[in-house]
């Protein structure tokens, strides 16, 4: 059975309990991180803990004490031994009156982990119609506001695909549901700057630190030009893209995605906190 950490202790899956009254779940007041295990040790903590702390900040909530977060993950890897796992660290609102209103209590604090499949090498996305909003009050939080993100995914699952990207309100390219994107325009590496309004992906810094890529505005089609497209995150790291919508990219990954995913595989392994 599983063991999760539910506000200071482990307690089995089926004994795990937030109230219903958790800020969290009636209005989706809380922010949370993904990280990738690897025989128990957490990658790129200190980065992933750094940004729970400033997407809390900018909800207005108080800042996680990082102590007890990386108690928990500890706990909680050790607990539940898999060779790749998903971490998950969910902090929210806590317990507070029905509405948009925050109550007195202390924030949740859960952490949780799911061993996971290692990602193929390549994958196919769609473009949707929804755009980010690069202004909006939530822009650049990795908040648990996500169903806008589970309705675009649901629509990429339909047409055979792993991943849904994003235009912003200006027609600009941004992200994916859960990934950043980069793509390959007369053989340079390009990525969107988070002035477009997608979310500073650990994983797209790691990239642009270890393999270089110009932070560029871009329009969506882009995407129709590019010689090469890849995504990043927590746990795709550098993932090749073979399709977007009707349009098929052969040979993927190509050379400069060939090498990101070479120097990202090579680095991490070197260091699990970088």
């Amino acid at each position: 059975m599983a063991l999760i950490w539910v506000d200071g202790k482990l307690c089995g899956a089926d004994e795990a309990r937030v109230s219903v009254l958790d800020h969290g779940l009636t209005v989706g007041d809380g922010v949370f991180e993904t990280l990738k295990t690897v025989e128990g040790r957490p990658f790129a903590l200190t980065r992933h803990l750094d940004r729970l702390a400033a997407s809390a900040r900018g909800l207005g909530l108080p800042e996680p004490d990082a102590d007890e977060v990386r108690r928990a993950c500890a706990a909680v890897a050790e607990a539940n031994p898999v060779p790749l796992g998903r971490l998950r660290i969910t902090y929210t609102g806590g317990l507070s009156p029905l509405g948009s209103d925050r109550g007195d209590a202390p924030p949740t604090l859960v952490v949780a982990l799911s061993g996971i499949d290692p990602r193929p090498d390549t994958t196919a996305v769609v473009t949707v119609p929804w755009t980010r909003n690069e202004r909006g009050a939530l822009t650049g939080l990795k908040t648990t506001s996500y169903a806008e993100n589970v309705v675009a995914l649901a629509r990429a699952r339909r047409h055979g695909a792993s991943e849904a990207l994003f235009a912003n309100t200006v027609g600009q390219l941004c992200e994916g549901t859960g990934s950043n994107v980069f793509v390959v325009l007369g053989g340079e590496l390009h990525t969107p700057p988070l002035a477009s309004g997608c979310l500073a992906g650990v994983t797209r810094a790691l990239v642009l630190e270890w393999c270089g890529a110009k932070e560029t505005d871009l329009p969506l089609d882009a995407l129709e030009r590019a010689e090469e497209v890849f995504l990043t995150s927590t746990t795709r790291d550098v993932q090749a893209v073979r399709r977007i919508d009707d349009r098929e990219l052969p040979g993927a990954p190509g050379p400069v995605t060939a090498e990101a995913m070479r120097a990202f595989a090579e680095r991490s392994a070197a260091d699990v906190d970088p």
